[in-house]
């Protein structure tokens, strides 16, 4: 991720592409302008043997230019920043503003492109890109543009309620817990199944601890810290979607004209409550557990 400042002094953070989706998303863009290339030769060698010599070299030199200069600036142009290979790879030109790329800085970069690319074979924009922080190459840093991954990674679904926590997690006391350290507990949730015995134990116990500090009252024995950190983050989760749910049934007290709502009282009484939502079962099949359980630091 990178921070992108807007004209509006307004802090975006966007993701930066990476160099090899950005050199696949080239050599999509170099296939097709070959393909053209290629076609307009054959048109413009049918085309010599009955016009002359001079003009066809003409239309072939016009022919190459237009597919090397022409079509990265009129494809970004069109589409605010994307070619063919980057809309297939899901990547996008912007300005270093956050804003949707211009002709302007279109043209710098397809000039900027023909050098780089196509008279010294992609080196200057390889060595840029490996010393740039944002994996500029020659014609971002000119334009002043930031290549960026429009689709997001994907995201493990939210941790589960474990059944026979549901009652203890109603019970919890959350304010204290940081969106910080909320977010280091989901990390670790998501990547469990992919790290090592010893590793998701040590981090576990970890942030379960850091957690187990900001959070009462202290969970029941014998839990381990996995089902620790999914019934305190589903509990979370699950107040919040309360929250946002009784504020949009909510209705202003009185109508717009001073009458009272539809279905309430004088004083706009008598607001139905939500119910909360299902609790959902344990994370892929059952729970994991720990020997001894998850004993939180006195």
């Amino acid at each position: 991720m990178s921070e992108v400042v807007t004209g509006e002094a307004v802090v975006v953070e966007v993701r930066v592409a990476q160099l090899p989706s950005r050199a696949l998303a080239f050599l999509i863009d170099w296939a097709v302008q070959w393909a053209v290339i290629i076609l307009a030769v054959v048109l413009v060698a049918q085309a010599s043997l009955v016009t002359d010599e001079s003009l066809a070299t003409g239309l072939l030199i016009l022919f190459v230019v237009l597919v090397t200069v022409g079509y990265p600036v009129a494809f970004e142009t069109i589409t605010r920043g994307r070619s063919l290979g980057k809309l297939a790879l899901g990547l996008r030109v912007v300005s270093d503003d956050g804003g949707p790329e211009r002709f302007r800085q279109a043209l710098f970069r397809g000039l900027a492109g023909f050098l780089e690319f196509w008279t010294f074979v992609g080196a200057p924009a390889l060595i840029t890109s490996l010393l740039n922080q944002r994996g500029k190459r020659l014609g971002d840093v000119f334009a002043g543009t930031t290549v960026i991954g429009e689709r997001s990674p994907h995201q493990a679904p939210p941790p589960e309620m474990p059944p026979s926590l549901a009652s203890w997690a109603a019970t919890l006391e959350l304010s204290g817990l940081s969106d910080d350290l909320a977010n280091t507990a989901r990390q670790y949730l998501s990547r469990w199944h992919d790290l090592s015995p010893r590793t998701r134990d040590e981090m576990g116990l970890r942030v379960a601890g850091q957690i187990s500090a900001q959070v009462a009252p202290p969970p029941p024995p014998g839990v381990p810290p996995y089902a620790y950190l999914a019934a305190v983050l589903a509990g979370r989760r699950r107040r919040e979607e309360m929250r946002l749910a009784r504020a949009r049934s909510t209705p202003p007290p009185y109508g717009p004209q001073g009458q009272s709502p539809q279905g309430y009282g004088p004083q706009g009484y008598g607001v139905p409550t939500p119910a909360p939502p299902r609790e959902a079962g344990p994370p892929r099949g059952e729970t994991p557990t720990t020997s001894g359980g998850f004993v939180p630091p006195v």
